[in-house]
């Protein structure tokens, strides 16, 4: 079966579909520039199917490779029969690949290579073969100055046939499907741990059917057993398992045939369970990787996506007690215009410093830092506004999550961007930036930094930093950037660019002024045909030259547009401004090979919203006043509050205290639900119901249910 056929069987695909991606991937295409724009070569495939498609092209290669490397080891070794070629050739998966190598495996000695060593490999064949015989006379035949007794020649005779058991493909079959089917995880708390492990104490007496255990709890189990907390186990029940296991090897009633049936058992308990316990243990952390990365892709996606404030002039506050609330303006294009420092406890102070700024420097919104202090500056900056109205809206203040602040601070971009500035100034800059355009800021952090994940620490980091890369870059590119304003961190994501070139869009910039056009971006050092074909589509070119360069129409289609415009009898700007002479247009005249109705759809939606931001706009929101800490919250309060994370099992809310009250799944909405994701989105305001405090344990708990 070819590699495009594998793909598209795996994945529910057409077969000519997956080709095109796999040309496109080959050309150098990225995933964002061939949803967009190759709809037509793909089937309007979507960024996610186009990204499955790649990552099940990376896994086959991965195999392959793996096939390859063992059929040179086993070549190497003299041992290759067509049979095991043509048995390895075959193989689908990466576990039977291992199987089929693993009696070829150059590893340390084992008590069974032992006993080959002293001569026993005839009398453990004796045995297989279970005749009728005195298994003490025959073992006399193998004494030797290495083998002292007839007990020590049957054990090692033993050996020799439990190692061979373990490395039946059979046999390890066989126990890998009772381990998929009927494994369970139990847990108990170690010795002297029950302290220091408290946070675990829901598992010091734990056991479920493993196909049950969500990936949180999962995660959860492996992390405290890594901690030393718990010890955990992964087993089935062996009472039907080890008679079946029998059956496949003991085949006699007689006294060699309980030989073999001891053997069996010991070749189950000593090395197949414990083997194929950590392979089912792998594949089972794989599955909670896999769910609790997708949790963590799609908040990231939500939080890099939410709505913007836009240019506005901005006052930001990053709260605190004893050194004091830092305090910057930034002005509409997000520059430092001044700094400062005010004091909860000398409010009249604190207050006049404000309204001052307001007054001064026409301010619109103020930005305040969630953190420590967050409610009493939120308190003081309400006061203040009473007396000092922002411009054009008294509402205007928002509280701005702080999640990475503090990494950004200390980062070299930050000390890139303010070399004069400590980081507590650079923290407040971050904070009013993340509510004017909370995608362009949050690009310059780590994203496992940004407070959206679970488990972040214990699933595979490599295939983490790969999701959550992709889930930035296809964020970047859903919104577009405007190629006179864009940060080099921010280009950096845009499709076909790469840090180089973004740094080199930045220098270019400097040196000679604004772009005025999409075009003239090919004089920018290393900008060749294939990169500028890549980006051309998601930068943004405002008050240019060409009013299509401000819309995410491709230049390669910039033609097919100016024909439209010209069988409307008008300009390209008229088509943009006026629905009426767009909707003359007879799209199917402009369907060519190359160019079909799914394009021609999208060129015509984008002339209708030309520089409209996809994210629309930041609303402001209010806390209810009388809450400020956990004390003041009691059983039954209705208060509002913003989602702030979202898990497998529920929602995390911030109701204006330090401590995130918890919704779990089944308290989210009257109908049954599996996913929170599909009722809730991050930093979506909503009501909430305390349905229990936990002071001691600083838990409570919530529910959206008849709100």
């Amino acid at each position: 079966m070819s590699l495009q056929h594998r793909i598209a069987a795996d994945l529910h695909l057409g077969v000519q579909q997956v080709e095109s991606v796999l040309d496109l991937f080959s050309q150098g295409a990225t995933i964002p520039f061939i949803a967009r724009y190759r709809k037509e070569l793909t089937g309007s495939l979507d960024e996610v199917q186009i990204g499955d498609i790649k990552k099940r092209l990376e896994k086959i290669e991965e195999l392959e490779k793996r096939r390859e490397s063992i059929l040179k080891s086993i070549e190497e070794q003299g041992k290759l029969s067509p049979e095991l070629r043509q048995a390895i050739e075959k193989a689908p998966e990466l576990n039977i690949l291992e199987d089929l190598y693993l009696p070829y495996k150059r590893s340390r000695q084992t008590r069974a290579s032992k006993a080959r060593a002293k001569g026993l490999e005839p009398l453990a064949i004796w045995l297989q073969l279970q005749q009728n015989g005195s298994v003490e006379t025959e073992a006399k035949k193998y004494l030797t100055d290495d083998v002292k007794n007839t007990a020590e020649a049957i054990v090692g005779a033993q050996d020799i046939i439990a190692e061979s058991v373990s490395e039946s493909i059979e046999a390890r079959t066989l126990i890998r499907h009772h381990f998929e089917r009927f494994a369970t995880i139990s847990s108990k708390v170690a010795r002297g741990k029950d302290e220091e492990g408290a946070k675990y104490k829901d598992y010091f007496e734990f056991s479920e059917p493993l196909h049950k255990c969500p990936s949180h709890r999962l995660l959860a189990l492996f992390r405290a057993e890594e901690e030393g907390i718990l010890r955990v186990n992964v087993q089935p029940d062996e009472t039907e398992l080890l008679p079946k296991l029998e059956r496949q090897f003991v085949k006699q009633q007689n006294e060699a045939a309980q030989k073999v049936k001891e053997a069996v058992e010991d070749s189950y308990k000593r090395l197949l369970a414990p083997s194929i316990e950590t392979e089912t243990r792998n594949l089972a952390k794989e599955r909670a990787d896999t769910e609790a990365i997708r949790v963590f892709a799609e908040n990231l996606k939500q939080l890099l996506l939410a709505a913007p404030l836009g240019q506005k002039r901005i006052l930001a506050l990053d709260p605190g007690y004893r050194t004091g609330c830092k305090t910057v303006v930034l002005d509409a294009q997000g520059n430092l215009v001044t700094n400062t420092t005010i004091y909860l406890h000398q409010q009249d102070t604190a207050i006049s410093v404000l309204s001052q700024l307001i007054r001064k420097f026409q301010i619109e919104a103020i930005a305040i830092g969630n953190g420590t202090a967050s409610r009493e500056t939120e308190a003081l900056a309400r006061l203040v506004v009473k007396q000092t109205p922002l411009v054009g809206n008294a509402d205007a203040i928002f509280m701005v999550s702080e999640a990475g602040a503090s990494i950004y601070s200390a980062s070299e971009v930050a000390r890139e961007e303010f070399p004069d500035q400590d980081v507590t100034v650079r923290g407040s800059i971050s904070i009013g930036r993340r509510l004017m355009d909370p995608l362009a800021e949050l690009v310059k952090i780590d994203p496992k930094s940004v407070g959206v994940g679970q488990y972040q620490h214990d699933v595979d980091q490599k295939r983490l930093k790969n999701n959550l890369d992709t889930v930035v870059e296809l964020a970047v590119n859903s919104v577009g950037v405007d190629i006179n304003t864009a940060s080099k961190h921010l280009l950096t994501y845009v499709s076909g660019l790469g840090e180089k070139l973004a740094q080199n869009i930045v220098q270019y910039r400097a040196e000679n002024g604004a772009f005025t056009t999409k075009q003239a971006l090919k004089k920018v050092p290393r900008m060749g045909e294939k990169a500028f074909e890549q980006c051309a589509g998601f930068v943004r070119v405002r008050d240019g030259e060409n009013p299509l360069d401000n819309t995410a129409v491709h230049p390669e289609r910039y033609s097919l547009v100016e024909q439209m415009a010209k069988d409307a009898n008008c300009k390209i700007a008229d088509l943009i401004k006026k629905d009426d002479l767009r909707k003359t247009l007879n799209l199917q005249r402009y369907i060519s090979n190359e160019v079909g109705l799914p394009t021609l759809n999208d060129i015509v939606k984008e002339l209708a919203k030309p520089g409209l931001d996809p994210r629309g706009n930041a609303k402001s929101f209010a806390f209810d006043q009388s809450i400020k800490t956990i004390d003041d919250v009691k059983i039954g309060m209705i208060l509002p509050g913003i989602v702030t994370n979202i898990a497998a099992f529920g929602a995390f809310i911030d109701i204006g205290v330090k401590e995130n009250g918890l919704v779990h799944v089944s308290q989210i909405t009257n109908r049954f639900i599996t996913d929170p994701a599909t009722v809730l989105k991050l930093h979506q305001h909503v009501e909430v119901r305390v349905v229990d405090v936990d002071r001691p344990r600083k838990r409570i708990q919530l529910s959206m249910k008849d709100l």
